[in-house]
């Protein structure tokens, strides 16, 4: 089955598009859709606005016109395919948090290995289907690393619509999906979006424990957990600190509470399960890890892309959230001898919380000796904390 490109036999067209949805799952893909690929001009207009007010996280692609326009990713596009892959949502046989072994958490979307990898696999089986089909196909694929929006593309073909937490929400498989598409020539017909809608439903923004949810698809990300749990520096604001608790590597709560996602569970994609131990790893060894350790526990995992300093700096906060006097000798050490000042600084912090006579001598023999303005402010207020507690 071969045809040129161009106005052709548009029945040719239809049908290729046919058997690619139903070849789909033979691909490891669980949905399929078609776009246009015209630009995603209210998209842009959003976008604007959302700069203008702060609200972006920094880790998206910053031209706009890139994130909007398809065809400044593939010259003369005609269509978008548009995949998603489910993935699980809870995890079996938990290993639970205790006193002197508390655990912190990974967000469902670092389970399992790497989902940039799958959905390129995925991507790479399905452009392979296509070129045995159409050998003259021109296609550009992308994960959420691409320059264009994934959520509006998926939107716009149909695998389910945009809910007031931000994210994609499929009637098949709630919004557990990871998102891929393929920007190509073909002139595939279009799906037609989802009618689908949260309705009055607000759990997610009533739930989002930060408030960075500001709206109905609106989303604050410099107060989102899941985005401050990515960064690397210091996180000066107390109450963020407070409100992470143990979280490692993203958030899921505003996913959790989605009635739309009641009882979705999806364990049929063997790369995306979970090894309980690595997404819900204790707390205190994480501190003493090496590099070499951490590329071996973590590597495979999307949680590792900003490398160790973030996870370690977010499991002492989790050590703060626990009081665990145990990790007072360890927290200890890295306030006195880390050269990472986000490292020493967070150990003031989870000290202060954790109190007693060893953290206030850690804190008072470290007052005697810090530098670094940052570090010396987290432990003036570590000590005051502490001093207040004793009155």
């Amino acid at each position: 089955m071969t045809e040129a490109i161009g106005p052709g036999n548009r029945q040719f067209w239809y049908q290729l598009k046919q058997d690619m949805q139903e070849a789909a799952s033979t691909l490891g893909i669980d949905k399929l859709g078609i776009s246009s690929a015209e630009p995603f001009v209210e998209l842009k207009s959003i976008l604007l606005q959302h700069r203008a007010k702060g609200y972006e996280s920094g880790f998206e692609e910053p031209d706009l016109d890139k994130r909007t326009d398809p065809a400044l990713n593939l010259a003369e596009p005609r269509s978008i395919i548009s995949i998603a892959i489910a993935y699980p949502s809870k995890l079996m046989d938990a290993p639970r948090s205790k006193p002197g072994a508390y655990r912190g958490m990974l967000s469902r979307s670092a389970w399992g290995l790497d989902y940039h990898q799958v959905l390129r696999n995925r991507l790479q089986r399905l452009e392979a289907w296509i070129r045995e089909r159409v050998p003259t196909a021109r296609m550009e694929s992308m994960v959420d690393t691409g320059a264009l929006v994934d959520r509006a593309v998926a939107e716009r073909a149909g695998i389910g619509w945009v809910g007031k937490n931000c994210c994609v929400i499929t009637p098949e498989f709630g919004s557990w999906v990871y998102l891929g598409e393929i920007v190509t020539n073909l002139p595939l017909p279009s799906d037609v979006p989802v009618t689908e809608s949260c309705g009055d439903c607000t759990l997610c923004i009533d739930s989002c424990p930060t408030g960075a949810l500001v709206g109905p698809g609106q989303l604050n990300a410099q107060v989102c957990i899941s985005f401050v749990t990515q960064t690397k520096g210091h996180i000066e604001d107390d109450a963020m600190k407070g409100k992470i608790g143990n979280r490692l590597y993203g958030c899921d709560t505003c996913q959790i509470v989605c009635p739309k996602n009641k009882g979705m569970n999806w364990t049929h994609q063997p790369e995306l399960q979970p090894d309980a131990e690595q997404v819900k790893p204790l707390l205190l060894p994480l501190l003493t890890m090496s590099n070499r350790e951490f590329k071996e526990r973590f590597g495979s995992s999307s949680a590792a892309w900003r490398g160790k300093k973030p996870i370690q700096r977010n499991a002492i906060l989790g050590l703060g959230h626990f009081k665990d006097k145990t990790a007072v000798p360890v927290l200890r050490d890295l306030l006195l001898n880390d050269v990472r000042m986000e490292i020493r600084a967070s150990a003031a912090w989870a000290l202060g919380k954790i109190g007693g006579h060893q953290a206030e001598a850690a804190i008072s023999e470290a007052r005697a000796s810090e530098q670094h303005e940052v570090v010396s402010k987290e432990l003036e207020k570590a000590y005051a904390a502490m001093y207040q507690r004793s009155e």
